[in-house]
């Protein structure tokens, strides 16, 4: 069993066309922009303050969504990011898939999030952890349909990092909650690797859920934005006092 005295929370930004947008059930074609009080969609640094403030986290989760389907990216942009937050650690998703494709985003001293989603072949990611190991951090990918990439990733975790996020796609921004017996599984099988939850986390109550089910963390934005899990209530959670 978990406690909330190692846990982390993540925020997370999804970015399309240059714009900050609200990520929900996996189906990225009608992702629109996002409604926060923490700015205008199409200027993502007061957004990525907001989070960062709210969450009291280190760490900023980015998904470059227009790299992840194929269309572009929004590198410039996420390196904007990176300079004007020096003191916060990026992990970006930018739809990684070979060893290449890392090579390009590595100037930016970004953690690379490879999503199971991403890629074709065992081969490839094996390829991409000889390479840059620490740097990685793995996404494995389910949506409803089930898993997404190479069954082996998701059955050997001896293949698996030191960080994992459990990424259930088909929850993201919604109202369902978040998957703990997934979650469990996954903790179960880890063998001490930090098991991290992404998707349906709706209130300070799925935090809590999930530390106890033996996560390490959980990245999310949707509860942020809409206010149902506040800055305090994150605070208490997680043992800490701010001025």
């Amino acid at each position: 069993m978990g406690s909330t005295s190692d846990f982390t929370v993540i925020p997370a930004l999804d970015l399309k066309d240059g714009i900050v947008v609200h990520a929900k059930g996996g189906v990225r074609a009608e992702y629109r922009p996002i409604a926060s009080p923490y700015g205008a969609a199409d200027d993502p640094l007061p957004i990525a303050r907001g989070l960062l403030s709210a969450t009291g986290s280190s760490v900023l989760y980015i998904a470059d969504l227009d790299a992840i389907t194929g269309k572009g990216s929004n590198f410039e942009l996420v390196r904007g990011l990176s300079y004007s937050l020096p003191d916060v650690t990026i992990w970006v998703d930018a739809g990684f898939s070979r060893v290449a494709d890392c090579a390009f985003w590595l100037p930016l001293g970004a953690t690379l999030v490879i999503g199971s989603e991403s890629l074709a072949a065992i081969d490839d990611w094996r390829e991409m952890q000889a390479a840059f190991d620490q740097n990685l951090v793995l996404s494995l990918d389910c949506d409803q349909s089930g898993q997404r990439g190479p069954g082996a990733l998701f059955d050997d975790p001896a293949l698996w990092p030191g960080r994992v996020i459990a990424m259930n796609l088909s929850r993201v921004g919604s109202k369902q909650g978040p998957d703990e017996d997934g979650i469990k599984s996954l903790v179960a099988m880890a063998d001490g690797r930090s098991i991290i939850a992404a998707g349906g986390i709706r209130n300070a109550k799925d935090l809590a859920a999930l530390a106890a089910a033996g996560a390490r963390g959980a990245v999310l934005a949707t509860a942020l934005h809409n206010q149902a899990l506040t800055q305090k209530e994150i605070a208490a959670l997680l043992g800490e006092r701010r001025s």
